[in-house]
């Protein structure tokens, strides 16, 4: 028996494995439009046979093989017509995938004034100074030591975007060697900059440099907000009455004042990157029905560069050179076959979802219908999984504006009289009956339940719950004036 130690064992296993291919084309399923034209442009890069067509370049034709020049023939009859069917299957996917593009021309085609419009849109955006440059820019302006300018700028790299010095300043003073008390009075400094209240530790003490700028530091808001901020924030406003002798009336009068404070001082100049997304698909009313349009203007038109001619005549002289056009070939007709089926993929998708949600294209979010996955996926023919791929990222342009195509799946209820209403309808009408309602006695959620009930759809409370937090809406005891 082999004592303890590292041994080399032989086993037997089955293990799914993705081929490359199949990666590839799932990936390109799943990228949002302006990523897949990125990896397009990548792989224009790294294969010579394939080029982008101009939009405003004529419809050329690709010559066959068969009209290249005679030259040496080191291959055998057996490789040359394996080399030829390669680039003829080749040459008709290009022929496919340029005819594909003229019938969407129209859509993609714009005006030079439109040209013109959109270019000078996209020169007007311009970056958006953050909070560190607005306050730096103001101690441009003061004129202290550089000693504590350097404090100072120390402590504004050390606020957050939300305008907080979350860094206790004994932390800052152990760090920096800076004094605690030259460093306080520099924090001082920095705490009259604009905006109001930048550089407070906490909450409190940035409602009451604001209070003070307002000239309230001596105030009741003051006081309610030194010793009363937690009850405060929960709304227990019969508590905070009695604790200062102050009729329940005064209390809400003084916290309306209070909510007109900035919590979070630097969110005017949040940093944060502007997301843009472009609608993979268009839909348009034409008379009676709605059209499914392809956006396709940011995905590059390929065809066969003529550059190939060359290498194919070096190909007769070189195995390796025909070797490497050849894995070209296949790696090019791979990729316009998946990006055609991408989107194809996602027509379909796009054709049935319109179908189903007619409805909410005619009258809006109140109306939309449940849909799964693997309803779409049985009409279309495909696995649910590939739904799932080919709608991530994906935006659908409606008559009811931009949705993320994810947005029209959505489980649902059946209501009393036998119909079929979607989770996202119902919140709509959960916050519907919460805008209507008294706030001096807001709904509770066994009243929105009843009231739901009589509409119609039965709903259990804890549901209610659950929409009402994940639409940002308080609990009727937070919501409710005095």
């Amino acid at each position: 028996m082999a004592g303890p130690g590292l041994h080399q064992v032989q086993r037997l296993s089955l293990q799914q494995i993705l081929a490359p291919q199949l990666q590839q084309s799932l990936h390109l399923l799943q990228v949002p439009t302006l990523e897949l034209r990125t990896l397009v442009q990548e792989e224009l890069q790294q294969n010579p046979l394939l080029e982008e067509i101009a939009k405003d370049e004529p419809r050329v034709e690709v010559e066959s093989p068969e009209a290249e020049p005679e030259v040496d023939k080191t291959p055998t009859a057996e490789e040359r017509a394996e080399f030829k069917e390669e680039f003829e299957v080749l040459s008709k996917l290009d022929e496919e995938w340029r005819e594909y593009f003229s019938q969407t021309s129209s859509f993609r085609s714009r005006s030079p004034e439109q040209e013109e419009q959109r270019q000078h849109f996209l020169d007007s955006i311009v970056q958006q100074e953050s909070l560190q440059q607005h306050l730096i820019q103001q101690l441009s302006f003061i004129n202290i030591s550089n000693e504590k300018r350097k404090v100072a700028e120390l402590i504004i790299g050390s606020i957050n975007d939300d305008g907080y010095l979350l860094t206790p300043v004994e932390e800052l003073a152990v760090s920096s060697g800076i004094p605690l008390d030259e460093l306080q009075g520099v924090l001082d400094l920095v705490q009259t900059f604009h905006p109001v209240g930048v550089g407070a530790r906490n909450l409190k003490e940035c409602l009451l440099i604001q209070l003070d700028r307002l000239g309230k530091s001596e105030s009741i808001e003051a006081v309610l907000v030194n010793q009363h901020l937690d009850d405060l924030g929960r709304k227990r406003f019969p508590e905070i009455a009695r604790a200062m002798s102050l009729s329940v009336e005064q209390v809400q009068q003084l916290a309306n004042f209070i909510s007109t404070l900035e919590p979070k001082p630097g969110r005017m100049f949040t940093t944060e990157q502007q997301q843009y997304v472009a609608a993979d698909v268009v839909v348009q009313k034409v008379g009676e029905e709605y059209v499914v349009l392809l956006n396709d203007e940011q995905i590059p038109h390929l065809r066969i560069s003529n550059t190939y001619k060359e290498l194919m005549a070096s190909s007769e002289k070189s195995n390796d050179a025909r070797d490497y056009i050849r894995d070209k070939i296949r790696a090019g007709k791979f990729l316009i076959k998946s990006i055609h089926q991408r989107q194809q993929t996602i027509y379909n998708i796009a054709k049935v979802i319109v179908e189903r949600q007619r409805e909410f294209l005619d009258k809006g979010i109140s109306f939309l219908r449940p849909l799964t996955m693997a309803q779409v996926a049985e009409v279309v023919g495909v696995h649910e999984t590939t739904v799932s791929r080919a709608v991530a990222n994906k935006y659908m342009q409606t008559p009811q504006g931009l949705f993320e195509m994810k947005y029209f799946f959505t489980p649902g209820f059946e209501t009393t009289s036998g119909g079929a209403m979607s989770n996202t309808s119902v919140k709509e009408q959960i916050s519907k009956l919460i805008e209507r309602e008294d706030q001096t006695k807001p709904l509770s959620d066994q009243e929105i339940v009843a009231i739901l009930k009589e509409q119609g759809i039965p709903i259990a409370r804890r549901t209610v719950a659950k929409y009402r937090n994940e639409l940002n809406i308080l609990p009727s005891n937070l919501r409710k004036t005095y």
